[in-house]
């Protein structure tokens, strides 16, 4: 399990959630924030910290923000748009490549 950025995010970006997270699994990238589920512990640091309550654990996900627990993965799995390679999973963590500043063709519209 891991935890979910959902909509409210979208525009938003108040990065108090990576201010809160222990093991820096939450990147940046144009629109929304998106956490890393191959790096995440499910510690649940972040949900609290975000003011916008758009985290949630993925198998809480309320129905109508499922589609972001698919979307958070493929952030990370696949090309975004304008990138060779997939984010993946960093050694570090998210500070060591800095903003993404992309996003998942989902976010992108919004």
């Amino acid at each position: 399990m891991a935890y979910v950025i959902g909509a409210a995010c979208i525009d938003v970006t108040d990065k108090s959630c990576m201010d809160e997270c222990p093991i820096d699994c939450i990147y940046e990238g144009d629109r929304k924030m998106y956490i890393n589920p191959k790096e995440c512990i499910d510690c649940g640091a972040c949900q609290p910290a975000c003011p916008v309550e758009a985290i949630t654990l993925d198998r809480k996900t309320p129905e109508d923000q499922k589609e972001f627990v698919a979307d958070n993965l493929r952030f990370f799995t696949e090309p975004l748009p304008g990138r060779d390679a997939p984010v993946g999973a960093t050694p570090g963590g998210a500070g060591m490549i800095g903003r993404v500043g992309v996003d998942t063709e989902l976010v992108a519209r919004y």
